[in-house]
């Protein structure tokens, strides 16, 4: 009696433990937000930096929509509306980023000919008038005409939906554009990228000596354009870059930017070029003398140039004002050392233009073949659909596959038993796989069911497969059946930060698989209903050939389709399931 007493306590304690496991696992528990207080760099070797910084730099353009990189088209650049001030020329500038949209701004140059300048790309935050906003908190025309005197040519041009770039609205999201990795910010890159087009190709530029600043929402298109375009030279991102608030506006986050890193490690990436970090008291980046600057200083060391990193903080609330725009002004001094008046250094005697004088739009249409919000759409799509085609190495396809459902394969595995129940979880991601294992002679099979492993377990797959005796695993995986347990997604940047849904169910079945293909080679998978789309995506990510018995698997001829069965941003712009069945198919 008293064995089979002991026995029972360990069963109940075998199935509370057991019960435990989804309210564990990592993905529920550790859920980052745009205000989580994020974990700094730390790299001890070079080497094991710049692998990071590659990687980083390809989940930055993937988030973007922007991998692989689209063909760039004419930018047909209108230049007009010279306005001549003391030292200083003001124009208009419209150019056509992509076929059919159209991006303001303006080009401040000084009145010196003959020679070639720096130049500077200022990208606007968000001001009731955006790159013309002239207040105590923020001037775009002050900064432009001082620099200009300085000796740069500039270009400050507008975010999507501001002053003159009107086609589409500032927010535009929806789970159909993510599909396609469609939204603000990647537009905004996008215009960032063709903005340095624009600037590197003006004859009075030099195109080796090109930097940007910005502040607030421009400081995030500073560092991001910093971080993926080799061209910028210096930088200087103003009152953004932060450990306890990574930008809360569409503009600033796109689905997978910062899955497992924040905006300091990006701003890093620049190292080891010169980089000012202009910081103030009275918003959320305070903290960045004693805590960010010193960790992305830490980067710079590996490279043996902490110098070529500052920092400057003001004694202000969120800003770009004058006393940050002249930091911004003696930090480009010390990069172009002999290029300006001393005097032009600190701002003196600048008439602002009215807004008619500086506004492209201003007594002017856009070009007739301008498209609206669904226009643009479908030209973003197209062009997505032409350089996947050029895309022609299918490793390649399936490492952008892999890349955007985030799932990697684990390289070791931590593996809990109690009794048939079997808890598997990656060490350096403490994420939860569960289900149930039962020893059998023969190739394993793998069994996954939508409604989770206990509906498995009732199947007529199930009994077949025990009943000649094979090795079975059926598995939870994540949200399903024994797996349920509460996440909070409510944050609007949620995926910004972490992995979705069906994202973590492609992963869990990599998992299981993998820990199958340790146990004995082959793996066997049956799946039905959309589970049968979390083991195609599965199946085509690793290196491995399985064999795959699939039943009710969903058609998906729409984004309205993939929106009910496997909703992953990106996931149209890496060609869907008939890549993912193609890459499937050329292992066999």
């Amino acid at each position: 009696m008293m064995s089979i007493l002991l026995a029972c306590l360990m069963g109940l304690s075998a199935r509370s433990a057991f019960a435990q496991v989804p309210a564990q696992d990592s993905r529920n528990t550790n859920i980052p937000t745009t205000k989580t207080h994020m974990a700094l760099p730390e790299f001890r070797s070079l080497e094991a930096w710049e692998k990071r910084k590659a990687y980083l730099r390809e989940q930055i353009l993937i988030s973007a929509g922007l991998s692989p990189m689209p063909t760039k088209t004419p930018l047909h650049a209108q230049v007009f509306g010279r306005i001549q001030g003391n030292g200083y020329t003001i124009e208009k500038v419209l150019i056509e980023t992509m076929p059919g949209f159209y991006l303001g701004g303006n080009l401040y140059r000084p009145v010196v000919s003959g020679t070639k300048h720096p130049g500077v790309l200022n990208p606007q935050g968000h001001w009731p008038y955006g790159r013309l906003e002239n207040q105590p908190l923020y001037s775009g025309p002050s900064l432009g005409i001082s620099l200009a005197r300085q000796g740069y040519v500039v270009f400050a041009y507008d975010m999507v939906g501001y002053t003159d770039t009107i086609q589409v609205p500032h927010q535009f999201t929806s789970r159909q554009y993510s599909l396609w990795s469609f939204g603000p910010l990647g537009l905004q890159l996008w215009d960032s990228i063709r903005s340095l087009d624009f600037l590197s190709s003006l004859p009075d530029v030099d195109p080796s000596r090109i930097g940007v600043t910005g502040a607030s929402g421009g400081g995030t298109q500073t560092f991001l354009l910093a971080a993926v375009d080799d061209r910028v030279q210096f930088a200087s991102p103003v009152n953004m870059v932060s450990a306890i608030m990574q930008g809360g506006d569409a503009c600033e986050f796109a689905p997978g930017l910062r899955l497992g890193t924040n905006n300091v490690e990006i701003a890093a990436m620049f190292a080891p070029k010169p980089l000012l970090l202009v910081s103030a008291t009275g918003d959320w980046t305070r903290n960045v003398p004693r805590e960010e600057y010193p960790a992305i200083r830490r980067i710079y060391n590996l490279y043996g140039k902490g110098s070529q990193v500052s920092v400057v903080q003001i004694v202000s609330r969120h800003n770009f004002n004058q006393q940050s725009r002249e930091a911004v002004y003696a930090f480009f001094d010390s990069v172009n050392p002999g290029l300006s008046d001393p005097v032009e250094l600190k701002e003196h005697d600048i008439g602002i233009p009215i807004l008619p004088d500086v506004m492209v739009l201003s007594n002017k249409t856009l070009p007739a073949d301008a498209l609206n919000l669904n226009g643009i759409f479908k030209e973003w799509i197209d062009r997505d659909q032409s350089s996947l085609a050029e895309l022609k190495d299918q490793a390649s396809r399936r490492e952008l596959l892999r890349r955007i459902l985030e799932v990697e394969i684990p390289l070791s595995i931590t593996k809990s038993v109690y009794g048939e129940r079997i808890v598997l979880s990656r060490p350096d991601v403490q994420d939860r796989v569960a289900g149930f294992w039962f020893a059998g002679h023969g190739t394993p099979a793998l069994l996954i069911d939508p409604a989770g492993a206990q509906a498995a377990l009732q199947s007529n797959i199930f009994a077949k497969l025990r009943k000649r005796h094979s090795p079975v695993f059926v598995v939870d995986a994540f949200q399903t059946g024994g797996a349920k347990a509460p996440r909070d997604e409510s944050d609007p940047a949620f995926l910004a930060y972490n992995v979705g849904d069906d994202q973590a169910r492609v992963q869990d079945v990599v998992t299981a698989m993998s820990f199958i293909k340790g146990n004995g080679g082959l793996v066997d998978l049956y799946a039905t209903g959309d589970a049968t789309l979390w083991s195609i995506f599965a199946a085509a990510i690793v290196p491995w050939n399985v064999n795959m018995h699939l039943e009710n698997k969903p058609v998906l001829p729409s984004d309205e389709e993939y929106l009910v069965h496997f909703d992953v941003p990106g996931i149209e712009r890496a060609g869907g399931l008939p890549i993912a069945e193609l890459l499937v198919a050329e292992k066999k």
